[in-house]
């Protein structure tokens, strides 16, 4: 028959294709952090303020809240859901805000801060060269 064209095969780009493994390692990092913040509420480990009841308040808070919403993050960025990023965004806010400006509440966890950091820095780099990519791709790039 005339007319009868291959249609386009998509391939993804090394950008693309790091960026996907990228975001599973961050993954696996939220996935061992919400793990964590489970250990901290059922009181598996023997320490001070290990136990859900003999926490403060303000710490009982922000257990809870990261003990469930770093798992959700960890799924949705594994399956490569545009949800997981947003999720995972809230999750460093809020411990951003624990150890950075809070600090004298939730302790000086300065490098747990200046990870999220990181991650976000680097996300934004993937997305850039990404878009990029796309732009020069499509033929719209100038």
């Amino acid at each position: 028959m005339m007319g009868t064209a291959e249609p386009p095969v998509f391939r993804q780009s090394l950008a693309e294709t790091g960026f996907a493994w990228f975001l599973r390692a961050v993954a696996l990092y939220c996935l061992l952090f919400g793990v964590l913040y489970w250990v901290r509420l059922i009181g598996i480990y023997p320490g001070d303020l290990w136990r859900f009841d003999l926490m403060p308040v303000h710490w009982q808070i922000a257990a809870i809240v990261l003990a469930v919403l770093y798992p959700f993050a960890a799924i949705g960025l594994w399956m490569l859901a545009s949800w997981g990023p947003v999720v995972w965004v809230v999750c460093a806010a809020i411990e951003i805000t624990m150890y950075g400006i809070l600090g004298n509440l939730y302790g000086g966890r300065w490098m747990v801060a200046a990870a999220h950091l990181a991650v976000a820095a680097i996300y934004m780099g993937f997305r850039i060269v990404i878009w990029r990519q796309k732009r020069k791709r499509d033929g719209t790039a100038a």
